[in-house]
């Protein structure tokens, strides 16, 4: 990100991020560059490159940050590189009001409803797929702090906590009244607002583990089975022609049981095989080193045979050319 585009505006407390700031082309590269300068390093791709649009708000309160994410639909991938290359590390508290999404971590995926909440945790692997909107309240919260409240928390992460019952209830109408704007001004002491999420988060934790206890084991037989069918579609990405059916062959398992892990994930085989050909594409292309190689014999180094569909298939995940983000690096 430039310094101009990247710059926290409006407040001395409030740091904000849009991507309005450039021009279509170049704002899910901008919007990358927001995510890792607000939250961490992570990875994000969306199937409306094209149009895409997103604005991030951030503001502290006491130890925690409030975050408050509006856009587009997007795909958001904590990797190990990443995990690697940061410093520091958080659990996030993320609630979502006005669509279903997907939050997966350890094996397991989470299909969140509007106002449900889910822990993550940063130190791990993580994907979150805002799959109609990214319209989201993140509370960034300090890892002793998580620990304090809630001595399991690693067996917490990627489990649905129901915010229209119980606990998880009062948890999730608490966490929607916090935002940027209005921690600048809190109505509490910070440190009394804290211990409030805190104590309400480790009764909402407490009661969503017993709600889940039941069907954990069929909750991760099922994971681990959609997690074997993304990373061998990951190793594999790079065959032309790679067909769902010859995944499931190699795994062992029938064509329907591939599909039904995924779509239980809320995805299909195509939509996984286009995102890892992608990334690896788009990696390719901003880095100097390939820059040897032809658009062509990069299609064909990501699994397209032809380079007028590899072509296709880039400007509409990415809303731009391959040979266009060349240039534009």
């Amino acid at each position: 990100m430039n310094g101009n585009a990247s710059s926290a505006i409006a407040s001395p407390a409030i740091h904000n991020w849009s991507t309005d700031a450039v021009p279509p082309a170049q704002r899910l590269d901008y919007w990358i560059g927001a995510v890792c300068e607000g939250f961490l390093e992570m990875d994000v791709t969306s199937s409306l490159a094209g149009s895409f649009g997103a604005t991030l708000e951030s503001a502290p309160l006491g130890a925690i940050g409030v975050n408050r994410v509006r856009g587009s639909a997007q795909d958001v991938y904590r990797t190990r590189r990443a995990i690697a290359h940061s410093r520091s590390n958080y659990y996030y508290l993320l609630c979502k009001t006005d669509s279903p999404w997907v939050a997966v971590q350890d094996g397991r995926s989470a299909r969140m409803l509007p106002g449900d909440v889910v822990l993550v945790d940063s130190r791990r692997c993580y994907e979150l797929h805002l799959l109609q909107s990214a319209d989201t309240l993140s509370l960034e919260l300090p890892t002793a702090w998580v620990e304090s409240w809630l001595p399991d928390a690693g067996a917490q992460v990627a489990r649905r906590i129901d915010g229209q019952t119980g606990w998880g209830r009062v948890l999730s109408g608490f966490a929607q009244q916090l935002s940027p704007q209005g921690v600048l001004s809190p109505p509490l002491p910070p440190a009394l607002l804290t211990d409030h999420l805190g104590g309400l988060l480790a009764l909402a934790a407490g009661t969503a583990a017993e709600a889940s206890g039941a069907a954990a084991h069929g909750e991760g037989a099922r994971a681990a089975l959609r997690r074997r069918v993304l990373d061998a579609t990951r190793d594999r990405h790079a065959e032309p022609g790679l067909t769902a059916a010859s995944v499931a062959r190699g795994l062992g398992i029938s064509e329907r049981s591939l599909h039904r892990s995924l779509n239980e994930g809320a995805t299909t085989f195509a939509a996984a095989l286009s995102g890892f050909r992608m990334q690896v594409a788009r990696r390719m292309l901003g880095d100097a080193r390939f820059d040897r190689l032809s658009i062509a014999e990069i299609g064909l180094r990501v699994g397209f045979s032809d380079a007028s569909h590899f072509v296709r298939q880039f400007s509409r995940h990415l809303g731009m050319t391959p040979g266009a983000l060349r240039r534009q690096r």
